[in-house]
């Protein structure tokens, strides 16, 4: 039997120490938080000790407020991690999640005719035949790791298909993704944090290059084309935009999906009620997909930072500080949900896997639904004596909330 986990005392708690995020997110901790510090001032990051510190919004409530209030809480100077050693400024600020309005909103704007939920509901036969056709490769198998084997492969082919990437270079942006996202877990990584700017930021770079010079000289329909050939106010992106605009889709793209999808197999697999009922009535899988977003946000947090002095739930927030939304907490709040820590394929829950409203609102939600529903459907009928084959383990990160390993046997 394990050992309860330890909570420190909520004065003295570093939430993104690593030691809390070496079996995903710490609960426990943040409902501690929740209930007794909900807005929690965090006064170093250990791994970064020039770094100043942060302060935690836990519950849902208050995510939906720093979320839609960006005049406030801007996502300008920092919109994901919460510390600023990993990636330039200038780099953050060339993706449209790292701009605010009205910049955000033309640029964004770009992207949203691709990612309406009729374009995206065209896809759908497509998505279908990917998935099954990495399924077909584990016939005559026993076993497999459905990160590896399966989620992995289907998302960086769905996501390569809009991009406009060749179907042999999924795993190459796959693996860069991968290392830059999880850049501090020692498996994703081994080489260390540094290595994403001395080593795999140039190498995203030189690759974009290649499409870049490719889609000028030839158009295409693909998403990287409207990147190169868009212009914003009567001018053309940068070419720095237009790489961190494909980095941004293509990371979020190979992530969000296979994290969700995979955690919630794990989830039916450890509860042999939910699987059932799963099975004996596939209707349950959209809402198993709500779920499992809600219980499993691929993105444990994304970061704001204060414009302006301000006040939330009892909190002195001074200008220029950090603010860390989490996804992972507010999707978990006692005032929302019934038995929160429960995972009920029935419940069709509301949720902030996709952000709390506002601007930021996830572009390719409908994407991300559509590729999780198509996943649970097809490996479910394919694969109905599913079961556990060892330990899951997770990614070490305060960040990519996901699995990076889940062994199956796949027929029971």
């Amino acid at each position: 039997m394990s050992a309860e986990p330890v909570v420190p005392p909520l004065e003295d708690a570093l939430v993104t120490d690593r030691e809390h995020w070496l079996d995903g997110p710490p609960h426990e901790l943040f409902k501690e938080l929740r209930g007794q510090c909900p807005v929690h001032w965090t006064s170093k990051i250990s791994e970064y000790p020039g770094e100043a510190g942060f302060w935690s919004v836990t519950t849902a409530d208050d995510v939906h407020a720093v979320s839609r209030d960006w005049e406030t809480y801007s996502s300008a100077t920092g919109f994901t991690l919460l510390t600023d050693a990993i990636m330039p400024l200038e780099l953050m600020q060339a993706m449209f999640i790292g701009m605010d309005p009205p910049k955000h909103d033309r640029l964004k704007a770009l992207f949203q005719r691709g990612f309406t939920p009729r374009r995206i509901a065209e896809h759908e036969p497509s998505i279908r035949e990917i998935t099954r056709g990495v399924l077909d490769r584990l016939e005559g198998r026993d076993t497999c790791d459905l990160v590896a084997d399966v989620a992995q492969p289907v998302v960086a082919r769905v996501i390569g298909s809009f991009m406009g990437t060749a179907p042999e270079d999924d795993a190459i942006w796959a693996r860069l993704m991968n290392q830059t996202l999880g850049a501090g877990d020692p498996d994703m990584n081994p080489e260390g944090i540094q290595t994403v700017m001395e080593r795999d930021v140039p190498e995203i770079f030189a690759r974009c290059q290649a499409l870049i010079e490719a889609r000028r000289e030839n158009p295409t329909d693909d998403l990287m084309s409207i990147l190169v050939h868009a212009e914003i106010d009567g001018e053309k992106l940068e070419e720095h935009e237009i790489v961190m605009g494909f980095f941004l889709l293509v990371a979020a793209g190979n992530d969000s999906t296979k994290a969700t999808f995979c955690s919630g197999m794990r989830a039916l697999m450890e509860d042999s009620s939910q699987m059932e009922q799963v099975l004996a009535d596939p209707s349950l899988i959209p809402s198993t997909v709500e779920e499992a977003l809600r219980m499993f946000p691929a993105f444990a947090h994304f970061r704001r930072t204060a414009t302006r002095d301000t006040e939330l739930n009892g909190a002195e927030i001074k200008a220029g500080d950090k603010i860390a939304m989490w996804y992972v907490s507010s999707n978990r709040d006692a005032t929302r949900y019934e038995n929160p820590d429960f995972f009920d394929v029935t419940r069709n829950p509301e949720h902030q896997a996709f952000g709390a409203g506002g601007r930021h609102f996830c572009l390719g939600t409908a994407l991300a639904r559509l590729e999780l529903r198509v996943l649970f459907e097809e490996t479910l009928a394919r694969f109905p004596q599913i079961a556990l084959d060892g330990r899951p383990v997770y990614a070490e990160s305060p960040f990519i909330n996901q699995l990076k390993t889940l062994p199956v046997k796949l027929h029971g």
